[in-house]
């Protein structure tokens, strides 16, 4: 047989076969991978992201008063009068309560109205507000009662396994102080909540960030 003619079939056989596979990639029908076993396809692994659902974030407390305020939330109450804190104190400072289980006397009733409004009242507070303020913060501790207060709930952002921050559910209201904030399931995470303070009662005392810190 002629060696160029066979060298030339050769070439031309290898030519017909790199065409075929250059082909079969372009049209996107890349053979299936397979392991090193010849088993089952090979995929490459992909990563889920930690669920919100297996990070727990726990609000708790809050709702601690000053010991100067003896169990009345002035936090919540001067901010909805629009008043500073020490203000309400200072206008609190001339009332006489009435006795533990005592009803208040009508007459004393409103001579403390009056020496509220003695001071608060060059604050723009009226009277009207005054009572609106007091009935909704009013409260008995000794029967079990506190003031209006609403739990806040929050979730946490994860990304590939880590707390980046966290979204919050239900910024909650009544907070008197800043609430501890714990997350679980992720690690040692150490986050820190907001609480701001508003004229409106919906939202006086509510969390409006928790921070990582």
């Amino acid at each position: 047989m002629n060696f160029n003619l066979t060298k030339t079939v050769l070439c031309f056989c290898l030519t017909v076969l790199l065409l075929s596979i250059l082909l079969s990639a372009c049209s996107g029908q890349n053979p299936t991978p397979i392991d090193d076993g010849g088993n089952e396809p090979v995929t490459s692994p992909t990563l889920a992201p930690v669920e919100n659902t297996e990070v727990i974030v726990t609000i708790s407390g809050g709702f601690e008063t000053d010991p100067r305020d003896k169990g009345r939330p002035v936090a919540l109450i001067a901010m909805a009068l629009g008043v500073p804190a020490d203000v309400f104190r200072e206008a609190f400072s001339h009332v006489t309560p009435a006795g533990a289980g005592e009803e208040p006397d009508p007459e004393q009733v409103k001579k403390n109205k009056q020496a509220l409004l003695n001071v608060l009242g060059p604050y723009g507070v009226t009277n009207e507000r005054l009572d609106e303020v007091s009935n909704y913060y009013r409260y008995n501790a000794s029967a079990g009662e506190t003031w209006p207060r609403t739990q806040a709930t929050a979730q946490a952002i994860v990304e590939n396994g880590v707390v980046t921050g966290f979204v919050i559910t239900n910024p909650g209201a009544g907070y008197t102080s800043t609430p501890t904030v714990i997350v679980t399931g992720a690690g040692t995470v150490n986050a820190v909540a907001t609480v701001s303070y508003t004229t409106d009662f919906a939202t006086n005392g509510s969390i409006t960030a928790i921070m990582l810190k």
